[in-house]
């Protein structure tokens, strides 16, 4: 118990939980309220985890729960998504009706799962997490009740997350059953003979993680969850439990079971492939903003993998930059799609940009920079993230991961500049409403600056990210 501070996070966002829970039973029409002691809350708990980056790696509760390097800086960045995230929706929660005082509480729950999956050194902690953070995002999905679409993307969000979360389970019960363990450090020690249940377990574990980032062969819930969930819910999918998962995925191939490199590597290299190809490819056809979002996601987390694949730390570095950077484009691109509001109505059709430069040429630039970015052209943020992941790649001399990897960012850059083509030359449609709120425009201001700027000192994050060393 003498550690119970390094644990204050997780604990005050517990209590805040429960207050806010509270407040909303016995304080009517206190939606906006609770919304914004959220993001204080949420502030506040930032500054709490940054007080940790001091602290060596440290493990409590028996060893279960772990305090390291990794967990604050994938902490730091998800909480700051988080609180973004929360400052773009606001308004669009209230036009579409659903700024309900369980809203900001299910956020909060679903981040709180996510930091004890991030720390979790124990299968049983991580799988508690996860859940924690799951059954927050079941009813995200679903969270706009009247619109059919919403409603159908929980549903299926639902029965394909039971299938994964079992199927993770089971490798769970594997491997502990063949380690006798559930500590990764301890997996680590008692898995020196590699059985073949051992193995098995390892690769219901990696379909059930592939799954929550969505890769390919595991993808199939996201365009549709993507694109049937209000976009406030959307945005939140496409960024922070990305965060969660990638750290996972670090902490199970790197921890517990480094020493089988030669059985997963081949598992990572084969679903970054997959997904990389696939997420080029099928962004082509797509009509709808939040399902090219979808795909281009799919295609971003198999670069993020094949980063993991290398068996270095190099690799593992290379992906959390790749990850933290393509957050910030992400923030951007959702940004720009909050901004196309007529009235009360949004539009997400890719044909809504139509013309766009011409009513609104400082939103049509911050839209041109960031699929300028997703592309990889440089000298933008997006074109640093793939470039040390090449640079990774190609040193373990993994020549095949690195063309296919060249070959989908060209594919990629495709529909992305056909984008581009539209906001630039086709014919202008009726002008948007510019009256947008402070949080939104500070959002979109912000990670337009880091993407045009982060070639100035690209040295800064990768600094920081340079401490965190697993292998």
């Amino acid at each position: 118990m003498e550690n119970l501070d390094l644990i204050l996070p997780e604990i005050f966002i517990s209590i805040a939980i429960m207050f806010f829970l509270l407040l909303g039973v016995f304080k009517k029409n206190s939606s906006s309220l609770i919304y914004n002691l959220t993001i204080i809350s949420l502030i506040i708990l930032l500054a709490s985890v940054y007080n940790l980056t001091t602290i060596s790696e440290t493990l409590l509760f028996n060893r279960s729960y772990i305090i390291d390097n990794l967990s604050n800086f994938m902490k730091i960045i998800m909480i700051v998504s988080g609180i973004f995230v929360m400052l773009i929706s606001s308004k669009y929660l209230q036009i579409i009706k659903i700024n309900k005082i369980e809203y900001p509480v299910l956020i909060l729950s679903a981040i709180l799962g996510m930091m004890v999956m991030i720390s979790s050194n124990d299968l049983i902690v991580f799988y508690m997490g996860l859940e924690l953070q799951s059954l927050a995002l079941y009813v995200l999905a679903s969270f706009n009740r009247d619109n059919l679409l919403s409603t159908e993307s929980g549903l299926k969000y639902f029965i394909l997350s039971a299938l994964s979360s079992g199927l993770l389970l089971y490798g769970c019960s594997l491997v502990y059953g063949f380690s006798e363990t559930t500590n990764f450090n301890e997996i680590l020690i008692n898995s020196n003979k590699i059985e073949q249940g051992l193995i098995f377990g390892v690769v219901f574990i990696l379909v059930g993680l592939a799954f929550k980032i969505s890769a390919v062969p595991f993808h199939m819930w996201a365009p549709d969850v993507y694109q049937g969930s209000p976009t406030s819910v959307t945005i939140f999918f496409a960024t922070l439990p990305k965060i969660a998962a990638l750290t996972v995925f670090i902490r199970f191939l790197y921890v517990p079971f480094v020493n089988m490199i030669d059985q997963w590597q081949i598992i990572i290299i084969f679903i970054s492939i997959a997904s990389m190809i696939f997420g080029a490819v099928a962004a082509i056809g797509q009509t709808n903003l939040k399902r090219l979002v979808a795909y281009s996601s799919i295609g971003h987390m198999g670069y993020a993998l094949a980063g993991l694949s290398t068996g270095t730390n190099d690799g593992i570095q290379s992906s959390i930059l790749y990850i933290a950077i393509y957050i910030v484009m992400n923030l951007a691109f959702f940004s720009c799609i909050f901004m196309l509001r007529r009235k009360d109505t949004y539009y997400e059709k890719i044909e809504d940009l139509s013309g766009l430069s011409k009513n609104h040429p400082i939103l049509s630039f911050s839209l041109m920079a960031v699929l300028f970015s997703l592309a990889g052209i440089p000298p933008l943020a997006g074109f640093f993230a793939k470039f040390y992941i090449f640079v990774a790649v190609i040193e373990q001399s993994m020549f095949l991961l690195a063309i296919v990897g060249l070959l989908s960012t060209v594919i990629a850059a495709f529909y992305y500049l056909r984008i581009i083509k539209i906001i630039y030359f086709d014919p202008e449609k009726e002008m948007y409403e510019k009256n947008h709120h402070f949080g939104l425009k500070f959002t979109l201001i912000l990670s337009t600056i880091f993407i045009l700027g982060y070639f100035i000192y690209p040295s800064g994050l990768t600094e920081i990210i340079s401490r965190i060393n697993i292998i």
